[in-house]
């Protein structure tokens, strides 16, 4: 794990419904995310989970939401489904953070319900860190919002530098606009204004356009996309990187001399799939609400969960909300009268968004 212990005890509310190996999976990471001296509380089946170390607690909350084809009415009218349970423990303050698995929707529509938007933010975001060996690029929107304003990149762009900065250790990110060319005037009319706005923006290392084909070849740490463009170009990612893995492993199988060349460069292979493994990175983080929130992938083991939580506690503990509230504030860049609480608005755009490359 990537993380010392907190200097002090923070609390993580984990949903243990809706990912895809099962209650007792979550639990598991959980436990292990309580070796590591973080507290948390663990909503979900008790008679599925069974007894658990010091430092985790479990909440009998057996009602799921998780596959619900409207996540915002599920979460609206199912006070006792356990994401539900999950988001109003860290709106009340019982815990610091909010890790969910599985569905996208139905963690998002409960944190807003519950937790709220940050004030003066216009829209949360789903920021996911790529696993990119020596050189990770945190890409946001990744899938909660389809449509977007200027407004709304430039809050995304401050958003995901503090996270860069207090989750992955870049001292000074640098920030990009995901368009379909270099050129200030490349783009939709969104992405032109919002690079206008960000080229004189105070307190934000803006580095301009960034193509898809440069995407991950280390110019930007940061790149800004609405959730539709963002979701799309993880997906093109994922498929590319798995196929190129799949193709890796066919070629070293078809002669004699290649399987020794493969077994030559076996740790070498296995060694760089562990580096591109997208459990390491935590999942997409849900920024924009009062608290934060982990969105792990919902086939994620014990592990990855572990990460989750893990990597959650290290956010509360780097205040990337505070730390985003002050950034935003400073460049006058936050929404001037408070947001009220209610459904996403457009809703999310795809399910799960927290695939990644690279995923085995």
């Amino acid at each position: 794990m990537p993380w010392q212990s907190p200097a002090e005890t923070i609390t993580v509310a984990v949903d243990a419904n809706g990912a895809d190996l099962g209650p007792a999976e979550v639990a598991a990471g959980a436990a292990l995310a309580a070796e590591r001296g973080v507290r948390v509380l663990l909503f979900g089946p008790a008679a599925e989970i069974g007894p658990m170390p010091d430092g985790v607690e479990v909440v009998d909350a057996p009602v799921s939401i998780a596959k619900a084809a409207d996540p915002a009415a599920a979460a609206r009218s199912t006070r006792d489904a356990s994401i539900v349970r999950a988001a109003a423990a860290v709106a009340s303050g019982e815990a610091d953070a909010l890790v969910a698995g599985g569905s996208t929707g139905t963690a998002l529509a409960a944190g807003l319900f519950n937790i709220k938007r940050a004030r003066g933010i216009h829209r949360p975001a789903l920021a996911l860190p790529l696993p990119i060996p020596g050189q990770p690029v945190t890409l946001l929107d990744v899938g909660a919002n389809v449509e977007v304003r200027p407004e709304h990149l430039v809050q995304f762009a401050y958003m995901g530098a503090a996270l860069s900065q207090v989750v992955l250790g870049v001292e000074r990110p640098r920030v990009a606009l995901l368009s379909n060319g270099e050129e200030p005037t490349r783009g939709t009319a969104e992405v032109v204004e919002a690079h206008a706005r960000l080229a004189t923006a105070a307190g934000l290392n803006f580095v301009g356009n960034v193509e898809g084909h440069r995407l991950l070849d280390g110019t930007a740490d940061v790149v800004v996309a609405d959730g539709f463009s963002g979701n799309v170009a993880l997906k093109v990612l994922e498929g590319t990187s798995q196929r190129t893995l799949k193709e890796i492993k066919a070629i070293a199988m078809r002669s004699l001399r290649a399987k020794a060349g493969g077994f030559l460069l076996r740790p070498s292979l296995y060694g760089f799939r562990a580096e591109i493994d997208p459990e390491l990175q935590g999942g997409a983080y849900l920024l924009g609400l009062r608290r934060l929130g982990v969105v792990p992938h919902g086939r994620f083991t014990r592990d990855g969960i572990a990460r989750a939580i893990l990597l959650a506690a290290r956010g509360t503990e780097g205040d990337v909300v505070g730390k985003t509230r002050d950034a935003l504030e400073a460049a006058g860049a936050l929404r001037s009268a408070p947001v009220a609480a209610g459904p996403p608005d457009p809703p999310p755009a795809a399910e799960p968004a927290g695939s990644v490359p690279g995923s085995p």
